[in-house]
């Protein structure tokens, strides 16, 4: 037979020999006390085998024996029975309870129907409720986006309104120009041709002068050659007369010979008379000789008349064919002149029509004015709404806005596998990443999601508006976080000497330039001021020191310490910071080249230029409006952090460790003051670091904060880039205060705020 003592164990009982499911653990038999089986417990192969067992007898006709056997087994069987009986006894009480129980728990069931009937009725009138409430809402926000739609679109009409009234003032004023110089070219060409007319009047009049005193002189000449031939005529006359006389003369001369021979007789009678006759020959020879000498110089100047008047003639033909040239000429200055005049007269009518035109331009361009006036008018009241439902929009949002960057594959990475992917989902469509490590994919989604071949440029237009509320007077935050060599150096700063690959930094001051420039022909007057630090190792360093020196012993133990405060406003100064004032962005280019050059940095494993300190750069701007008398002020914080990492995968050792342990230090107490604001807890460690204390305006007042996280697209950054994903979703869900413009209050010790 089969020992009996070797087949007790204490183990759970079961409830039936034959195959029963077994009792729960919680459901224990009644209690064995009293019975002779104690807490004793048969297996279901004992019980089998005692049923199956089959006596062995040395003879088989021996009824002692085999009563023995009998017996033997029966004391075997018995407790084996007692202990069913106990079983079934106790089952019975178990079956009891457990059916208590149940009607218990139908009651209870049935009272929590009720409930759960009178809850679901009250969920349905609360659903309903909330659906009425949703759809009135929906209807809301579906009719503000409308509204927004409707203020942007008139803004964009405004716009290229504006962009047209420019193009057609410019187009007007260039018209209006060429009209005004040809009108003052008219005006020459009129008081040239005046001017000409003028002379030309003068100078017929000295002509028509010159030829009246010709024609004096030809009639003064015309008379004294009648006088002279008057004279020649008499003188010619007197001569006939002489030689009349002087013919009587000879021939008495004749009649005196003749006489002579024929008075002979009467010669001495006669003598006398002879003597008187020679005298009076004599006397007219005299005559005659004086005659001839007068007729002599008579001759003489007949010949100087005839000389005379040839001469006089000849000048005479000279100034009639001078009297032909110059009525010729004045023939053709009169044609000139007419031409002249007929041109004045068409040149009066073109002045008169470009005067009218000129008048209807001045119109129109007065018109234009008072519409450009009003289109201006319009456009900074569209600006003013713009930037109102802008600051309303993120103040709306309320929460930190969070933008990811995914850097592209450098040569060392893994390009074989994909860790990140991005949904296409209309809802998360340049929203939402996806990073799959060990099999197990990780969704998250934020306000913009940019893939590695997104250009810097692309990257600053959908910050630009925000960059622009520091110009309205609000408080901007833009920090870049990540692990090292993901790129947040480059998302910041960009690559020096490369203008497609300038970060937010270098585009945001542009822009703020850009738009002081823009500002100044509506009034605006701003005053900028520039700091920059780092927080290394937990110690404040100016990085725009006033001297190398000064810097070089900052480096040092023996530097400045500077203290971090916060006053009632909100604002947060640093003590003894190096403030500059600037008034163009090749100024403070030149500024973050110091910067760069006096930074903390350092190679790693992970990076050859490792950024091993945390680089804050801050503008103050103080903007007054002289026709509005409005003066605002605002602060934009750009920062740079130091990039997460980890010890075995960076090989630290040395300064690197305690540049490591600095980092990751304040970065964790980053994200304990992150935890605390999304628990909204009354207690928040901004104290634990420097970079929190900083930070405390961004992060927990009245700020617009935006944040970069970074993320390297490499599997062997999986872990770390699933970390800062987690990390950012959480800054996403902080909720910070609302947003508000600052009016300028001028600070006596000149040192910017942070806040």
């Amino acid at each position: 037979m089969v020992s009996t003592a070797n087949n007790w164990r204490f183990r759970p009982a079961y409830a039936m020999v034959n195959g029963g499911p077994d009792l729960a653990p919680n459901s224990a038999p009644a209690s064995n006390a009293g019975s002779e089986c104690g807490d004793v417990e048969f297996t279901r192969e004992y019980v089998e085998a005692l049923l199956n067992e089959r006596p062995k007898r040395k003879d088989r006709f021996s009824l002692k024996e085999k009563c023995d056997c009998l017996t033997d087994y029966i004391r075997r069987l018995k407790p084996v029975i007692r202990w069913f009986q106990e079983l079934e006894v106790n089952y019975l009480l178990e079956h009891e309870k457990l059916q208590n129980s149940l009607e218990v728990s139908e009651l209870k069931r049935s009272e929590m129907d009720l409930l759960l009937r009178n809850k679901e009725e009250e969920l349905n009138s609360i659903i309903a409720e909330l659906r009425k409430n949703y759809a009135a809402l929906q209807e809301k926000f579906t009719k503000e986006e409308l509204d927004k739609m409707a203020a942007m679109d008139s803004l964009t009409r405004e716009r290229d309104a504006r962009l047209e009234i420019e193009r057609s003032k410019y187009s007007l004023s260039d018209e209006l120009e060429r009209v005004q110089r040809d009108l003052t070219s008219a005006k020459q060409q009129n008081a040239s041709l005046s001017d000409m007319y003028k002379r030309q009047q003068e100078y017929i009049a000295n002509l028509q002068h010159y030829n009246s005193k010709l024609q004096t002189d030809l009639s003064a000449v015309e008379e004294d050659r009648k006088r002279v031939e008057t004279e020649k005529a008499s003188m010619v006359e007197n001569l006939g007369m002489y030689r009349g006389q002087l013919q009587v003369s000879r021939q008495c001369q004749d009649d005196a010979i003749k006489q002579r021979d024929a008075l002979a007789d009467e010669v001495a009678s006669l003598k006398l008379e002879l003597k008187q006759a020679r005298d009076d020959c004599d006397r007219h020879q005299l005559q005659v000789q004086s005659l001839s000498a007068e007729f002599a110089e008579y001759k003489e100047s007949t010949e100087k008349t005839c000389y005379e008047w040839g001469n006089l003639k000849s000048k005479n033909a000279e100034l009639e064919a001078r009297c032909l040239s110059q009525s010729d000429n004045i023939k053709e200055l009169q044609d000139q002149l007419v031409s002249a005049e007929k041109k004045l007269q068409l040149s009066d009518l073109s002045t008169m029509e470009r005067k009218t035109e000129y008048e209807g331009q001045k119109n129109l361009i007065s018109e234009l004015r008072t519409r450009l006036a009003d289109a201006e008018f319009k456009l900074i009241e569209g600006e003013m709404l713009r930037k109102k439902l802008h600051n309303e929009n993120l103040e709306l949002k309320g929460n930190i806005r969070v933008f990811c960057r995914v850097r592209p594959f450098l040569a060392e990475d893994d390009t074989e596998v994909k860790i990140i992917s991005y949904p296409t989902s209309m809802d998360a469509l340049g929203r939402g990443i996806e990073l799959a490590q060990n099999g197990q994919k990780h969704s998250f989604k934020f306000d913009r999601v940019f893939i590695p071949d997104v250009s810097q440029e692309d990257v600053f237009e959908d910050i630009s508006q925000l960059v622009q509320s520091a110009l309205d007077g609000y408080k901007v935050c833009i920090f870049a976080y990540g692990q090292t060599g993901s790129g947040k150096t480059y998302t910041m700063m960009g690559k020096p000497g490369d203008p497609e690959q300038k970060g937010l930094i270098p585009r945001t001051l542009e822009q703020i330039f850009k738009t002081r420039q823009f500002a100044q022909q509506q009034g605006w007057k701003y005053e900028m001021q520039v700091s920059m630090l780092e927080i290394y190792n937990e110690t404040i360093r100016d990085l725009l020191p006033s001297n190398r020196s000064s810097l070089e012993r900052e480096n040092g133990s023996a530097g400045k310490q500077y203290t971090i405060k916060h006053d009632a406003n909100g604002n947060t100064h640093v003590s003894d910071l190096t403030v500059v004032d600037v008034r163009s962005a090749k100024e403070v280019s030149f500024l973050l080249e110091r910067a760069a050059h006096s930074r903390s940095v350092g190679k790693t494993q992970m990076n050859e230029q490792s950024s091993r300190s945390h680089f804050v750069f801050t503008l103050r701007i103080y903007g007054v409006n002289e026709s509005t008398e409005q003066q605002v002020q605002g602060v934009l914080n750009l920062i740079d952090l130091a990039g997460s990492e980890r010890l075995s995968k960076s090989g630290s050792t040395g300064d690197r460790l305690k540049e490591t342990q600095a980092i990751n230090k304040s970065l964790s107490s980053l994200s304990d003051v992150i935890f605390a604001l999304a628990r909204k807890e009354d207690h928040v460690p901004f104290r634990n670091s420097k970079l929190t204390y900083l930070l405390q305006p961004c992060l927990g007042g009245d700020s617009k904060t935006l944040m970069f996280v970074n993320i390297a697209p490499d599997p062997s950054s999986a872990g770390e880039s699933l970390c800062s994903l987690r990390f950012a979703a959480r800054v996403n869900a902080c909720e910070i205060g609302v947003p508000r413009r600052q009016t300028y209050t001028k600070l006596s010790d000149s040192r910017l705020s942070y806040g």
